[in-house]
């Protein structure tokens, strides 16, 4: 009898483990009964409870969701998956509202805030079968591109991967809880930067949509001109696992009006780099203060991208053009701060961006812009610096278009960071942002991807491609086909897989 049990217990599949893995092998273990939505979600809170503010204590989070092991609950008594993200355990950002769970922008003025209603995305992820696992830190207001700290969560979110480096922002919570396996997959937003960089800082596949493909509604604004939600993951697969269910329009959001008839089908493809044609696009990173490392690892990408059968174009240039000058702000914070307060009138604490200041509920480090934008006119659509504005942006759509259309390129590529992650604290070394001007201003889509790592390869570096927009399908197989030819993603040595607790011996 005892060898008979010796060799059941040897026949058994060990535990699944949740550390690095993906959509795809979860629901596999769901459905051989490998494990259940429960103990999959306790075994990220395990994590949690080990690695945010213990151990490496990265303070990625700033809320656990107390109702996750219920929604579990209800998902292990279905016969039939919800949906295609059935089970997945989703970490979003804290400028998106999630109903029933504290949302606060990062604000201490917003700390109280429970909306009643899900932001679209959320609202889509959660019909779709994924539970809201926790709320992310994130610079607070969205911010800063360069660190991830707030007035909710006391200190700096780390990154896993050196834990005295900056995660960039203002997704830096996200991309911190992601990397480390605190969740499956995650939301972030990005403005200027903030899907991109934090992606790119923590060896994630961070998406950036077509402006109009992806709804910002229940999203705290910081300029609706360029703000964008979207998908953070360790992997290409499940980014588009992620995004194929947040697309789509939203009565809500008008710009969304032909996100239906734009929607992408994600068909994944290895292949997909042979015969592509892409541009460097030296504009966006090559300045006095790249490091050289930096541009090591992307002429490797480059020789990579070569033989996997991407034609490379060195040198397509983009016309220059010039952005108004001192025309005021075109919308912007304030505008849309105060509209988005407004349209929630009762349900928060305060009702202005006047108010706000009043209160002081925020970082003493923010007073200053704060206070700038409160006094700069708000220059509704109609104004004379947005009509400047809507202008420079057609301009520089027109010379992109060109560029693409001239050299007939697929997309263009180039290091989303020219700079390693600098250290907590250090506002004055170069930052190397290479994300706010290209894809924000003409609304094209661009997805980062990882391309290896700086500094005897402990600090991550991700690659940028930019394209046409609502070509996210074909931006998407392009950095699934380098991933495949490349898996450079490494998991941070911070936050190892959970050493299960000894039971002690029977008797």
């Amino acid at each position: 009898m005892h060898s008979i049990l010796l060799l059941l217990l040897a026949q058994s599949p060990p535990a699944f483990e949740v550390h690095e893995a993906t959509i795809a092998q979860v629901q596999a273990a769901l459905k051989s009964n490998r494990i259940t939505c429960q103990t999959l979600v306790e075994k990220y809170l395990d994590r949690i409870a080990a690695y945010d503010k213990q151990g490496p204590a990265i303070n990625s989070l700033i809320l656990v969701n107390p109702n996750a092991i219920d929604e579990a609950k209800v998902l292990d008594r279905r016969t039939t998956p919800a949906g295609p993200l059935h089970c997945v355990p989703l970490i979003v950002k804290d400028n998106m509202e999630t109903a029933g769970i504290t949302t606060t922008n990062g604000a201490l003025v917003f700390s109280k805030y429970i909306p009643a209603k899900d932001a679209f995305q959320v609202a889509r992820a959660k019909r779709a079968g994924a539970i809201v696992l926790a709320k992310a830190s994130m610079a607070e207001w969205a911010f800063s591109p360069y660190e991830t700290v707030n007035s909710v969560l006391p200190g700096y979110t780390k990154n896993p991967y050196a834990l005295d480096r900056v995660t960039a922002g203002s997704s830096g919570g996200t991309a911190a809880a992601i990397a480390a396996s605190l969740g499956l997959v995650g939301l972030g937003t990005d403005t200027g930067n903030s899907i991109r960089g934090p992606s790119s800082h923590q060896a994630l596949v961070g998406i950036r949509s077509t402006m109009g493909l992806t709804s910002r509604s229940g999203v705290f604004p910081l300029s609706m001109l360029a703000d964008i939600a979207g998908p953070m993951a360790r992997t290409v697969e499940d980014a588009a696992k992620l995004f194929e269910v947040i697309v789509g329009t939203d009565p809500d959001d008008p710009v969304t009006a032909q996100a239906d008839q734009h929607k992408p089908f994600i068909s994944l493809d290895a292949n997909s780099l042979n015969g592509a044609r892409l541009g460097i696009l030296k504009a966006a990173y090559l300045r006095d203060t790249t490091d050289p490392e930096v541009i090591s690892i992307f002429n490797a990408t480059l020789n990579t991208l070569r033989r996997a059968g991407a034609t490379i174009v060195e040198s397509p240039a983009i016309e220059d053009v010039k952005r108004p000058e001192r025309t005021g702000p075109c919308m912007g914070f304030k505008y849309d701060l105060n509209r988005f307060l407004a349209a929630r009138a009762g349900q928060l604490p305060v009702k202005t961006l006047t108010a706000i200041i009043e209160s002081n509920g925020f970082h003493p480090n923010n007073l200053r812009r704060l206070e700038t934008a409160e006094k700069a006119p708000e220059n509704g659509p109609a104004s004379a610096p947005c009509l400047l504005d809507s202008q420079y942006r057609d301009q520089l759509r027109e010379a992109v278009l060109s560029a693409m259309n001239t050299h007939r390129l697929d997309a263009f590529i180039y290091p989303t960071w020219s700079n390693p992650p600098r250290l907590i604290g250090d506002l004055n070394s170069p930052h190397g942002d290479n994300s706010q001007l290209f894809s924000p201003t003409t609304g094209f889509p661009a997805v980062n991807v990882p391309i290896g790592a700086t500094r005897n390869n402990t600090l991550p570096l991700g690659m940028t491609l930019y394209g046409l927009p609502w070509s996210e399908a074909l931006l998407i197989n392009l950095a699934y086909a380098y991933e495949q030819a490349t898996h450079h993603r490494r998991p941070p040595k911070s936050t190892p897989p959970l050493v299960p607790a000894k039971k002690p011996p029977t008797r």
